[in-house]
């Protein structure tokens, strides 16, 4: 029988790491990457695993990216502290552990909470996450913000759902988009190193972001929940161009600061705050 070793990395978590670390705590190795918490995450990451580490966060990708480094199993399940790993796929994970025949890895069924509600419409569900795979048989896909990791070799899909409780307050998903959104425009400029804004980017983008989630993919199913939901998409998408518009024109001015668009200097913004 294969082994398991789980994957979770933390920034103040305290909320979260238990509920979390519960749902995993039958895998043969937990390993733990702290990003320098100043709640009780490390005490409580300490009660479920001796392998806590820490490190400076550099993105998400390459934090977890870490933790393989640090694991010792067959196999590495990528979980986040707000998520929840549901008996069903434990047992499915269990089975495969058992007998993995020649997979390499496996897609994951996520399902988010949002708001007070799961969310099944707009394009939140159903969610599919590569997070398990053998140790060796994996690619990083690297950015600032949203990296993720490519299976070498074949890949399934199991049908347990990871539970993602992801927004638990309207405050909460606005600080991450503030967030969020200051990353992707590095991630934009990698892929096109002349990527810009225009003046009907920031009306005519955002609009069709709430249309294509609220009634392309039926966000309206999910009622007043789906229409914020749909809204803040919408501004997401008008924060995102006004931010590349911002950083084009500082730019282009040649002197102060330009805007932080990476995760080291996001960090020192708010190390400076």
């Amino acid at each position: 029988m294969d082994t398991l070793t789980v994957i979770l990395t933390t920034l103040n978590e305290e909320r979260n790491i238990e509920r979390c670390l519960d749902s995993v705590r039958w895998a043969d190795e937990i390993v733990v990457v702290d990003s320098f918490s100043t709640d009780r995450t490390p005490e409580l990451a300490r009660r479920y695993t001796h392998r806590f580490y820490q490190h400076p966060y550099a993105g998400s990708s390459r934090q977890v990216e870490r933790g393989i480094s640090y694991a010792r199993s067959t196999w590495v399940f990528i979980i986040d502290a707000d998520e929840v790993m549901s008996e069903e796929l434990a047992l499915e994970i269990r089975g495969v552990l058992t007998d993995s025949r020649e997979m390499a890895g496996f897609e994951i069924l996520r399902k988010a909470y949002a708001f007070g509600k799961w969310i099944q419409h707009g394009g939140w569900f159903p969610d599919l996450q590569t997070r398990f795979f053998r140790r060796d048989s994996y690619t990083a896909n690297h950015q600032e913000v949203h990296g993720g990791f490519r299976v070498q070799g074949k890949c399934g899909r199991l049908e347990g759902v990871l539970h993602h409780y992801t927004y638990d307050t309207i405050f909460s998903y606005i600080a991450k988009m503030n967030d969020y959104t200051s990353l992707e425009i590095a991630n934009r400029l990698a892929r096109d190193a002349g990527a810009t804004s225009r003046w009907y980017n920031l009306l005519l983008n955002p609009l069709s972001h709430f249309l294509r989630m609220f009634i392309s993919l039926k966000g309206y199913r999910d009622g007043f929940h789906g229409f914020v939901l749909a809204v803040l998409d919408a501004v997401y998408s008008l924060l995102l161009y006004a931010k590349l518009w911002e950083f084009r024109m500082r730019q282009a001015e040649g002197e102060g600061f330009l805007p932080p668009i990476t995760n080291e200097d996001l960090n020192q913004a708010k190390r400076s705050r």
